[in-house]
């Protein structure tokens, strides 16, 4: 004679594997943080992702600015970060020149900070907390395009 388990519904199933993994079910501060953070996703936008970049001979030294280098297939986001104070400052380069009109919205998890981009491409952001970044072009009649979260350190 062949034993069958009894049947099981998949509400007990998972409580029994939570059980048998040892794990709490998922904090609540930790599931507001998650639909906080898919609320900052630009939906339809381009990313631009990271390139290597070296620091220019000369300039600065590595221990005072930060140089970061987003592309995506028609933009190039480029960023120096210096840290003042605790606080992290970012000037910023969008090339090719772009058009009137044409934003950037630096977004941390808990601020965002909207500029308009000067005609030479150029924008800069200062005070910002250090933690994740974020910057997001706007250009009229263009998608947005979205560079990847980075974090900054002081």
């Amino acid at each position: 004679m062949t034993r069958h388990p009894p049947a099981i519904d998949d509400e007990s199933l998972v409580a029994a594997l939570r059980l048998a993994a040892g794990r709490d079910p998922v904090p609540a501060h930790v599931s507001a943080a998650a639909r906080a953070v898919f609320g900052l996703r630009v939906p339809g936008a381009s990313a631009a992702l990271p390139v290597a970049t070296a620091a220019p001979l000369g300039v600065r030294s590595a221990d005072e600015a930060r140089l970061l280098r987003f592309t995506a297939a028609e933009l190039t986001v480029e960023l120096e970060i210096t840290s003042v104070d605790g606080l992290v400052d970012l000037a910023g380069q969008v090339s090719p020149l772009p058009e009137t009109g044409t934003t950037v919205e630096v977004r941390t998890p808990h601020l965002t900070q909207s500029r308009e981009v000067s005609a030479t491409g150029q924008f800069a952001v200062t005070g910002l907390p250090p933690g994740w970044f974020s910057v997001v072009c706007r250009r009229p009649e263009h998608c947005p395009v979205v560079t990847s979260w980075t974090r900054i350190r002081p």
